[in-house]
């Protein structure tokens, strides 16, 4: 696929979307039950088959828009930016999103038209995959990906922040052992990665959200907005500013989501973790002294002892998402 893509070009391959979005909707009943789900969880009503096979279509179509956007052929799409005064003056800062839209195209036009690169960390299956794709289409691209589970990893993650560089994180999907928060979504209970809210709070970064929202199309609307400015937060008060940073970050997904329900790509049931939890439970949270002078930075989220060590390797949380897509290809 991404060579028919690359050498047919856009208009030609998209023509197999439709059949492919048709394939799951008819053939694939756990992809077919968790967007039915979720866009019940959205409308309040039963969703019809269209509004399913729309919203395959759009996922389709932004795994597709990768091979170009990973390319650098940004002259095929309309591209809007909201936010953009927020990396003026340049500097650096931890972006958080969520398997919400294409951070494809955020990563690209952070490196291309406003000269600021965006690394994303990422869980070591998932950097695997988007590493594969990379030496594909952008083999020197492939040092935006930082894995996540190394011990070296938040120690990169600050190097590339000190040298004025984005890193970009989702936190709608963890590992087994992460610190966890639990917030209402959509008028239910769901749990989000606490990890890149203490991360940007230890190495005193600046937060914003961050989404590619696709609008349908070859249109792409990218979205920033700050969440958090820890630079300046004490450590007496980081545990409350972690707390409020993560209420703002699931209001306003869960507006964009409502606004832009097609662009949202976890395919499995997201509440499931969260049913018979308190709403605003954080794992594991520390209560920090203020008199400590201990600031070295710790990481968020904990380490398998070894990468070659079978049973420390991470599993997700959550059943493993049904994605509509090529293995290769996947978010």
């Amino acid at each position: 696929m991404v060579f028919l893509s690359r050498w047919t070009g856009r208009r030609t391959t998209r023509l197999l979307l439709a059949p492919i979005s048709l394939y799951f909707l008819l053939f694939v009943p756990a992809a077919r039950r968790a967007s039915r789900d979720f866009l019940r969880q959205v409308h309040g009503r039963p969703p019809r088959l269209p509004d399913i096979y729309r919203h395959f279509h759009a996922f389709a179509s932004t795994i597709h828009d990768r091979v170009f956007f990973l390319s650098g052929r940004f002259d095929a799409f309309e591209i809007e930016v909201e936010g953009g005064e927020c990396f003026e003056p340049p500097e650096s800062a931890i972006l958080v999103g969520a398997h919400f839209g294409s951070f494809d195209v955020l990563r690209a036009m952070g490196r291309v038209e406003r000269d600021l690169p965006i690394s994303m960390m990422m869980y070591p299956e998932n950097a695997r995959k988007i590493q594969r794709v990379l030496a594909a289409i952008n083999p020197e691209r492939a040092r935006d990906i930082i894995p996540l589970g190394r011990i070296d990893s938040m120690l990169e993650a600050g190097a590339r922040l000190d040298q004025g560089e984005l890193i970009g994180m989702l936190a709608d999907r963890s590992l087994d052992g992460d610190p966890m928060g639990t917030r209402p979504f959509f008028g239910h209970p769901a749990r989000f990665a606490a990890g890149p809210f203490r991360m940007a709070a230890i190495l005193r970064q600046r937060l914003l959200f961050m989404a590619g929202i696709y609008l349908g199309g070859n249109r792409y609307l990218i979205h920033f907005e700050p969440l958090a400015d820890f630079r300046h937060v004490s450590r007496r008060e980081r545990s409350k500013a972690v707390e409020a940073a993560m209420d703002r970050y699931v209001e306003r997904l869960e507006a964009l989501v409502r606004e832009h329900p097609d662009n949202w790509f976890n395919f499995f049931d997201f509440w499931a973790d969260a049913r018979d939890i308190p709403s605003r439970e954080t794992d594991s949270q520390e209560e920090e002294s203020p008199t400590s002078d201990s600031d070295a930075p710790r990481p968020p989220w904990p380490h398998p002892r070894s990468d070659h060590d079978p049973v420390d390797l991470p599993t997700f949380r959550r059943p493993a998402p049904v994605d509509p897509a090529p293995p290769d290809l996947r978010h």
